[in-house]
């Protein structure tokens, strides 16, 4: 599994683009591209629903960013059985038409 990059910040709830913006790197579960930010257990479950549909991503962002959510699961007491990244895009989440 990868080093994890994700720190809990001070911010939840809704992230208006601005305030998002203003977010430092480490709260995202994709922290070079500064997407799926896990802000709280409500972020992070949407961070788990959507993890198919991000684009242009390696697999060793996906592989940080997996580690990230999972961090950040356990920290808000968010419940996950699945152990891989590739467990997320075997069974989406979300409706995504490419599936």
């Amino acid at each position: 599994m990868s080093t994890t990059t994700w720190k809990p910040h001070e911010a939840h709830g809704d992230l208006a683009t601005a305030k998002k913006n203003d977010l430092p790197e480490s709260v995202f579960a994709f922290p070079h591209q500064r997407k799926e930010p896990l802000t709280d257990a409500s972020h992070v479950r949407n961070a788990v629903a959507r993890f198919d549909q991000v684009k242009d991503v390696s697999d060793e962002d996906r592989e940080l960013a997996f580690a990230n959510i999972m961090k950040a699961a356990k920290h808000y007491g968010v419940k996950m059985e699945e152990k891989s990244w590739r467990e997320l895009d075997k069974k989406p989440h979300t409706k995504n038409p490419a599936h």
